[in-house]
This record gives structure tokens, sequence and C-alpha cells, in this order.
């Protein structure tokens, strides 16, 4: 008997604020790119489900809005290294709201970051920390023969220490809502190969104490899948791709000059996914989840690669037939 269970996604609040930085090209949202993958558009099966995940990215490069590197010299681009640490606790119910399945979810995370830009002599290191707070109070699964349906409502909250004109932050000082819709797609009837796609659109607050305030966001994110031992694992190529919809209004009289130098921010990521499950001969206790994205395209942002690490547990364990 096929067991079906989706791997949990991370909607990570991390925080990279780094507006105190005049190379800061684009100021950026709350959605993480890279944190979804393989199984994006299913909704986890009806109880519990307890997560933690781990999150890399190294950015090695800025680039302009014409994709060109941004340094005074070519053999010091300027770095970003972040790691961010997330325990994601979500319930999914027996009810059903407009015929689809009624959950919701709460996710904490903690963050560091290091920005090294010697063009700006900057090399700060952040202490790990509370950063802000992802709250998704309602989402909705659907499901059919050959392809599951979700859609939610997000919400980031400004938990994490924020300051106008630190280099310390660790939350982003701004309100950001997201809306989503997503699908995943079974090519086969055996529904062992799988196509997925989340989408995302995220418009924020002004930021605490400052007249910024980010443009909207538009993220798309999903994989193709082949999976195999009934469905307990997954194994496939993971995508995403993200616009900055509206200009970010900086405030003041900077409009202008910022829409010149630095135009809308956009990127791309690819790479490799690989769920596989943790279980006895009764029962399956949950799931490993490892993904590496490299960044292209790159816009008014760094470039760089994310790897992900998560491990999902459902609460309690699924008996094996």
């Amino acid at each position: 008997m096929r067991t079906r269970f989706a791997f949990v996604s991370f909607g990570c609040a991390l925080a990279l604020f780094l507006a105190a930085a005049p190379a800061d090209a684009q100021f950026l949202g709350h959605n993480y790119t890279g944190d979804m993958g393989l199984m994006s558009g299913t909704q986890a099966a009806p109880g519990w489900t307890l997560a933690g995940v781990y999150l890399r990215y190294d950015g090695e490069t800025l680039r302009d809005r014409d994709g060109n590197s941004v340094a005074l010299d070519p053999e010091e681009r300027g770095s970003l290294d972040v790691n961010s640490y997330a325990i994601s606790l979500s319930y999914v119910t027996e009810h059903k709201i407009f015929g689809g399945t009624y959950g919701l979810s709460i996710v904490p995370a903690f963050t560091d970051n290091r920005f090294q830009a010697p063009i700006l002599a900057i090399n700060e290191k952040v202490d790990t920390g509370f950063t802000d707070l992802y709250i998704q109070p309602i989402t909705l699964g659907w499901n059919t023969t050959r392809a599951d349906f979700t859609a939610g409502l997000g919400v980031y909250a400004p938990t994490g220490s924020f300051e106008a004109g630190a280099d310390d932050n660790l939350g982003m000082g701004m309100w950001s809502f997201e809306i989503m819709g997503g699908t995943t797609v079974y090519l086969d009837k055996a529904k062992s190969w799988n196509f997925a796609a989340a989408a995302f659109y995220e418009t924020h607050t002004t930021k605490k104490d400052t007249d910024i305030k980010v443009g909207d966001i538009f993220t798309l994110e999903g994989g193709l899948g082949k999976s195999f031992m009934e469905g307990a694992m997954n194994v496939g190529v993971a995508y995403f791709a993200q616009w900055k919809v509206t200009a970010d209004d900086p405030g003041g009289d900077l409009q202008p000059v910022f829409d010149e130098l630095f135009g809308k921010h956009r990127g791309f990521g690819v790479g490799p996914e690989i769920t596989v499950p943790i279980a006895t001969k009764k029962k399956l206790i949950g799931f490993i989840n490892a993904r590496y994205v490299w960044e292209f395209g790159i816009r008014s942002q760094l470039e760089g690669s994310h790897f992900i690490l998560a491990a999902a547990f459902p609460i309690p364990s699924i008996p094996l037939q």
C-alpha cells in the first residue's frame, strides 16, 4: 500500500536585511528561495508533524541590474555566508473548508549571517539569534486521482531584533503577508513520477523607524521527481524563480536614483533533491530531506548556492501495512 505523506517544506524567515550597506542593491523580502522543492503542492497527511531544518547559504558574487559583478577589485567580489535553523510544528485536521482539508503551522527560526564585502570594507559577524516568526494560520489541501492542490495564507511577524541602520539585525523590521497556491501532478498512473509547482505572492509593511517599503515579490518553487519504495522515497531536481514585482520605496527623494541604479531584482535556481524514509519494520517514523540549489540569472542581489537539510516526523508514527 502506498504511504501518502508529503514532506514538509519550510517558509523560514531568513533575516538577511543589509540596508546599512550602500551596495545592498535591493531590499530583500522574507520568502527564502530554495526552501521548497519536490511535492511542494501536496499537503501532509492529517495529524501533527514536527520538523527541524538546517539551511546554509553561500553568497559569492554581488550582481548589478544587468547581471555584472560589482566590485572595485575583480578578485574580491564580496560574500555572504548564512546559517539558519528552524523548527516547524504543523497540524492538518480532518475538517473541510470549500472541500479542502484545513491545516495550520508555525515556524520559529534562528539565524546568523556573515557579510563580507571588501569593496565596502565590511566584515561583520552576527551571533545566532531568534529571527522573524512565520505563521501559516490557514492551509487547504485537495486530492484528486492524478493531482494534489494546496492554498494558504502566511504571515511573517517582526520578532527578530531590528534597529534602523544597524549592521547586526536578525529581523527585517517589517510585517510580511503571503498568499500561496500549488499543485503536484502525477505523470503516470502509478504516481511514481511527480511534478510540483508552488507560487507565493508577498507584500510588506514599512520597515520600523524608516520610510523604507520593500516591493512586492513573486516566488515560484517546485521540482520534478521519481518516487520509490511505494512513495516513501523521492529523488529528483528542485527549482525556484523569484521576481520583484513592484519597485522598492527607499523613502524621501531617493526613488528616482534608486530605480535608475538598481531596478527590480530577480533570480533562478536549480539542483538535486532527495527524500528518504526513517522506518522500522512496523512504523514509518519520519523522513530526511536534502537539497542543494545553485543560483543563476541573478540581478540586483547576491548570487550563490543553498543547502537545505531537514527531518520531519509525523505524530504519531505511521503504521506500515
